[in-house]
């Protein structure tokens, strides 16, 4: 028998303590011994002689490279250069491109070349201009010699000789030079020929654009090999950009060395001794097929398989057959197009069973977006009414208008489309004519298009000839069709803004805090910009003894002068009891060349670079007029500063400036207010020709009194033809003040005067708050 001792008993007590945490510190243990071995290996993993073989042969081994790869391609870190422009150096400003493609030095696909003569260039070519030139971005017609007038709408290159080798050598010379760096693909045809635009543009976006391709209607070479193809003029040919450049050398020693009547057949044999290519019918799996058209052939009446899947249509021997082609194969893509869109909708219908929302999600018209869901009451879309004659949704606010010009062709064609599509759904059992238009509803969902419900009166007709009224609802949608953007003039930001403030006696105080903000956000920064002062003196103003009200103005710019070098501030002094916006521009106008870009401002504005460049893209000259809409602060008076948070219970501040500074405090709440047009830029050439057009409509008396009730916008919308552009713009944000309403205005500016000066005072919850108080303190 043998009996523990003391330190035995004590190891006991101790093992059964720690038994329950043996397994936690056999992980850890194991755990850290593991995490050690594996760092050795990462450490020595760089002098391994194995890794240095993955390495390209002769490419000597980075030590600092994993697993034969360059630590650029493993570690790269962005490094991030701060902006730092020297003081003592002049501010230059940057210039960037207008489109990001033009930086990028992307190319544009395809260019389509036709080569017309004198006699065909105002029938066929003019016909082949009408069918296909909206599908591509360039269209350029070649030919010998002119006529005398030139198809509107056409970009005609003439070369001066009708020679056929001539013509084709000439037109790739003036490919190469003109467009050589701007294209990737060069199609070249024949007036005679119809070509399907969309069929030919998919084929072009399927080639690889890095090969030399002349691909067509392979034709062999009298007495040549089968290797030795041309390909056929009458059907068009592809040509790549590489190809052009390398056969541009080659142009001239092919002109003087190859005789051929046929403009084909000689470039064939250029592109073949010069550089050894033969045309081809398919490439990369791409066949470029084409038709050629018997004599007296009826296109209605063709259905083979060849026509229906042609790239090009050869011989068209009028303008009409032309047209008839088009027609053809325009009904064949909409009805390809159609049933494409039927397997869709199927196809979507068949899923929407697997979606969580089951047939509940399923939208109206299938395949189109849901209508737009708002969040709050502010989101509700409105729906506007109307009927044959009326709409209760005029842009003037009045209650009813009549429904005229595009709004009503879209309802009339919206009617009709009801009409046809209930007939097509019934018939043969029943056919409906429509009696009147009952009540009809629209409204433009951003995310759809235009919805309509509409309530007919229709009468049905039976097969037997029963007759009966009845009255049906319908709802049709007009999609949004594919984004397309509107080809505008080209603008840049490098035109200079001449700014123009008329500056009446009753503003010569406000006129020096407007300078030391120009000072500021235009002279300081180095904007491409000028300012001209108006002064408008009274009839007793500034007269013999009687102090300057402008002196302090003058001043004024005579120290900014001074302050920036080179800098001139230029102004004139008109003397008028009454004077009207459009007399004042007159005076200016007569002091500028024609193309200045003016900037008609108020001594409550305060343009600042972002202001200046929209200014600049938005006044198009001979196009667009852009007169912005301000940010008007309430009268503080009503509408106290608050800050951010506001007091408990005081509910949503009203809208702040759009481009108040934080640092300045809590901002005053406003609005844009739509009634003023005191701001406006456009170019003075386009001021002029609507002055020139106003002074010819209105003659003597009659332009005396239209003078005094106009604004320089109501000349544009009036008496010009060009575009006007009215924009919010958030850069301009002017202090309260109260306008100063003449009566001598048209009683139209004169309400939007004083409606102005109303709307300014402040927001609805300010006024009732006022009112509120003031009834509070009148019964007190």
């Amino acid at each position: 028998m043998h009996v523990a001792g003391p330190a035995t008993m004590r190891l006991s007590s101790l093992l059964a303590l720690l038994r329950p945490a043996l397994p936690l510190i056999l992980g850890l243990s194991l755990g850290c011994s593991l995490s050690l071995l594996r760092v050795s290996w990462i450490q020595g993993e760089g002098e391994d002689p194995c890794v240095e073989a993955v390495g390209e042969p002769g490419v000597p081994h980075n030590p600092d490279s994993r697993t034969g790869l360059d630590q650029s391609d493993e570690d790269f870190k962005p490094r991030i250069v701060p902006y730092y422009r020297d003081p003592n150096k002049p501010y230059k400003k940057v210039l960037r491109t207008r489109y990001i493609q033009t930086e990028l030095g992307s190319r544009e696909r395809l260019l389509v070349a036709v080569l017309t003569s004198r006699a065909t260039l105002s029938t066929l070519a003019v016909a082949v201009n009408r069918t296909v030139a909206h599908h591509f971005p360039r269209l350029l017609y070649f030919t010998g010699q002119r006529g005398a007038r030139t198809p509107a709408g056409m970009q005609v290159v003439s070369h001066g000789d009708e020679r056929p080798a001539w013509l084709m050598s000439e037109t790739l010379r003036h490919l190469h030079t003109h467009f050589g760096a701007d294209y990737d693909w060069f199609f070249i045809m024949q007036d005679d020929t119809y070509v399907q635009a969309p069929r030919l543009a998919a084929l072009a976006g399927h080639l690889s654009i890095n090969q030399d391709l002349y691909l067509g209607r392979a034709e062999e070479f009298i007495g040549a090999g089968e290797q030795a193809r041309y390909c056929h003029g009458g059907f068009g040919y592809l040509l790549s950009r590489s190809l052009l450049l390398r056969l541009r050398p080659h142009l001239d020693g092919c002109r003087g060395d190859i005789l051929s009547a046929r403009p084909d057949e000689w470039l064939g044999r250029c592109l073949i001794d010069s550089l050894g290519i033969g045309c081809v019918s398919q490439h990369q799996g791409q066949q470029y097929r084409s038709f050629e058209l018997a004599k007296n052939r009826d296109p209605e009446k063709e259905g083979s398989s060849a026509f229906l899947s042609a790239f090009a249509v050869h011989p068209v021997s009028e303008g009409t057959l032309m047209y008839r082609l088009h027609k053809r194969f325009s009904a064949l893509e909409l009805e390809r197009a159609y049933s494409e869109i039927e397997q869709l909708q199927a196809q979507i219908q068949n899923l929407t069973v697997l979606t969580p929302e089951g047939e509940a999600g399923l939208s109206w018209p299938i395949g189109l977006p849901a209508p737009f869901t708002p969040h709050s009451r502010f989101e509700v879309l409105g729906w506007d009414y109307f009927t044959e004659q009326h709409t209760f949704s005029c842009a003037d606010g009045s209650p009813k208008c009549p429904l005229q010009g595009a709004s009503r062709a879209d309802v009339g064609d919206a009617v009709e489309t009801a009409l046809e599509q209930l007939n097509r759904r019934y018939q043969p059992r029943l056919r409906f004519q429509k009696q009147r238009l009952l009540n009809g509803y629209r409204r433009f969902d951003p995310a759809r298009g235009m919805e309509y419900t509409l309530d007919l009166l229709l009468e049905a007709v039976t097969q037997r000839g029963h007759r009966r009224a009845l009255a049906r609802r319908v709802s049709l949608l007009r999609p949004l069709s594919r984004v397309e953007i509107l080809p505008m003039p080209y603008v840049t930001e490098a035109t200079r803004v001449q700014l123009v403030l008329p500056l009446p006696v009753a503003e010569a105080a406000a006129a020096l805090a407007f300078l030391e903000a120009f000072a500021a956000s235009v002279l300081e920064p180095r904007e491409h910009a000028l300012l001209t002062l108006l002064l408008v003196y009274g009839p007793r103003d500034g007269g013999r003894g009687a102090p300057d009200p402008f002196l302090g103005v003058k001043a004024a710019a005579a120290e900014l002068e001074r302050r920036h070098p080179g800098t001139r501030l230029a102004w004139l002094a008109v003397r008028a009891e009454a004077p009207s916006q459009v007399r004042l521009m007159d005076v200016v106008s007569k002091k500028h060349p024609v193309d200045t870009l003016f900037f008609l401002t108020t001594v409550w504005t305060r343009p600042g670079p972002e202001v200046l460049n929209r200014c600049r893209m938005n006044a198009i000259s001979g196009w667009q007029a852009f007169f912005p809409v301000h940010f008007q602060e309430f009268n503080p008076a009503l509408a106290p500063q608050r800050s951010p948070a506001g007091p408990p219970g005081a509910g949503p501040d009203p809208p702040s400036p759009p481009g108040a500074d934080p640092s300045r405090g809590a901002p005053v709440g406003g609005r844009f207010d739509r009634q003023a047009s005191a701001e406006g830029c456009f170019y003075n050439a386009d001021y002029l020709a609507a002055r020139a057009r106003l002074a010819g409509e209105l003659a003597g008396q009659e332009e005396e009194e239209a003078l005094e009730g106009l604004e320089v916008m109501d000349v544009f919308l009036r008496f010009s033809g060009l575009h006007l552009f009215r924009a919010v713009e958030p850069g301009l944000v002017q202090k309260f003040s109260l306008r100063d309403c003449s009566p001598r205005l048209s009683e139209e500016l004169y309400h939007r005067c004083r409606l102005s000066n109303l709307e300014g005072l402040g927001g609805r919850a300010q006024l009732a708050m006022a009112l509120f108080e003031q009834e509070q303190a009148n019964s007190t």
